[in-house]
Parts: C-alpha cells; sequence; structure tokens
C-alpha cells in the first residue's frame, strides 16, 4: 500500500529547465533526480520509435520506462522514498513524429511541414511511487500560421528549436507563429499541470 510521503518532495527524472519552472509555479518541491541521455553507454532509456508504434503510444511507453527506470535507481541506491515524475512530449502531424532536429536542415523542414496547418502536441506523465505506477497523456491541438521561408530561417538561427520537438518552443519566439490552440499550455510547454496535480495527488502529495 501506497503511504504520503514524508518530506511532501519528488523526484523530477529531467533535464527540461521548463518542467522544473512549471513545477515551482504550483508550489511541488522536488529534487532532480537525473537520467543518462548519451555517452558512451548510451541512454538509459532509448527513445527510439518502434516499428509502426502509434505517437499515443510511444510518448506513454517512453513517460513509464523513465519513471520505471528512476523508482528502481531510488530503490537501489537507497534513497529516501519520493515520488518519481517524470514526461515525455512529442509532436506529431499525419500521423508522424517530429522529434528534435539534429540541425538546422531538419528544423526548417519541421517548421515547414507544421507552417498553416493543426498539429498536435503530446505529453504524457508518468509517476511512479511504491505500489503506483501510473501515466497520463494530455493531447492539445496547435495551429500554425503561414510562415515565410526568411521566418522559418531566422528562427532556426536561434538556439530556440534544437532541444524541443518539432523544433519550436510556445514559451519563446515561436509563440509569434501560433494561431490558436485547443488544450493545455502547460501540456505543450512539456508538463501538463493540471494532469501532473492528479497523478501527484494520489500518492498523498499534498496540493492544492
Amino acid at each position: 500500500m501506497s503511504f504520503r510521503p514524508l518530506d511532501k518532495k519528488i523526484y523530477l527524472a529531467s533535464k527540461s529547465p521548463r518542467r522544473r519552472e512549471l513545477l515551482r509555479q504550483v508550489g511541488v518541491e522536488f529534487e532532480l533526480l537525473m537520467l543518462r541521455s548519451d555517452g558512451p553507454r548510451g541512454a538509459d532509456v532509448p527513445e527510439d520509435v518502434h516499428a509502426g508504434e502509434p505517437p499515443l503510444d510511444y510518448v506513454a511507453r517512453v513517460a513509464n520506462e523513465k519513471a520505471a527506470f528512476a523508482w528502481n535507481i531510488v530503490q537501489q541506491r537507497r534513497l529516501l522514498l519520493r515520488p518519481v515524475l517524470t514526461a515525455d512530449t512529442t509532436v506529431t502531424i499525419d500521423g508522424n513524429i517530429l522529434g528534435k532536429p539534429a540541425n538546422q536542415d531538419e528544423a526548417e523542414e519541421m517548421l515547414a511541414r507544421l507552417s498553416g496547418r493543426t498539429h498536435q502536441v503530446l505529453t504524457s506523465v508518468a509517476v511512479h511511487y511504491t505500489d503506483i505506477a501510473e501515466q497520463i497523456t494530455q493531447v492539445s491541438d496547435v495551429r500554425f500560421s503561414r510562415l515565410s521561408a526568411s521566418a522559418i530561417k531566422a528562427y532556426c538561427s536561434t538556439p530556440e528549436p534544437y532541444d524541443k520537438a518539432g523544433a519550436y518552443g510556445i514559451q519563446g519566439l515561436a509563440a509569434l507563429f501560433i494561431e490558436h490552440i485547443d488544450g493545455s499550455h502547460s501540456g505543450i510547454m512539456g508538463l501538463p499541470l493540471f494532469e501532473t496535480a492528479q497523478l501527484l495527488r494520489r500518492t498523498g502529495l499534498p496540493l492544492l
């Protein structure tokens, strides 16, 4: 049976500064528990898309695998028991996943594909804690205005597109591209706060 965390903190297994900002926004205290994403031994949790894997299945699987791996670290290292929170965000259009661009050419191609169209941003959140292993995926529709080639090139000459799925961040300059959102602004940033709160409350963490 699960029990209430003793110090009202969680472990956040994510390198994303945006997720840290969002947790602070709602008063969730956390300690970082970093997973290896590269290096000679490779990533702790590979993020490769399986053949024929639908985007919804993909983000849910990756978020759950990260949470399971992080919870195993907590147990192996005999760390103070706290809920482990992980998340994974992807952008999809026409049923295809757009990951993080490797270079400027890829970033420009992605943005040209999103130009003047509606795409989906999927963020899956997973929490593991004692006997709890749960996950929720939030889906938002985002419509871009029609982008000129010069606007795309100018944006891709900044550092913004290169650590973000779909080659853009709603919290930065790309906000100028977005005509309409149907969904969760925080989910598009990388951590849907309503759904995250739902999961954390189930661990006994006191939230409003």
